[in-house]
């Protein structure tokens, strides 16, 4: 199992969302699931996430700031706006997706 967090108006893709509790989904780990096969099980569209967060550490953003920032870093290099995605996703992972409205949190 993992557990996706959303935040900002991604909240809506969680079941039963309200403003009172966090808004976590946990999902089955699919053969060769992605962080992207994650997103798009829940029907969330790239052009809507501006920063991934995988156990922690920072995948993807769309800030051009956020690599200066001194983010623990999924992978060596922080994708821009969407490419690395295709990072797979093991059982037990979280994963924190930001949505547009949120960009400057993360900054």
């Amino acid at each position: 199992m993992i557990e996706v967090y959303l935040y900002g108006r991604l909240r809506r893709f969680a079941p039963e969302p309200r403003a009172d509790r966090e808004a976590v989904v946990r999902l089955e780990v699919q053969p060769g699931e992605t962080v992207g096969s994650v997103l798009e099980r829940l029907g969330i569209g790239l052009d809507e996430v501006a920063h991934v967060f995988l156990n922690g550490a920072l995948l993807t953003t769309c800030n051009s700031m956020a690599p200066w920032l001194r983010y623990q870093r999924a992978r060596e290099d922080i994708f821009p706006c969407g490419p690395g995605l295709d990072t797979p996703v093991h059982e037990g992972d979280r994963l924190g997706v930001f949505g547009r409205d949120m960009a400057m949190l993360v900054v």
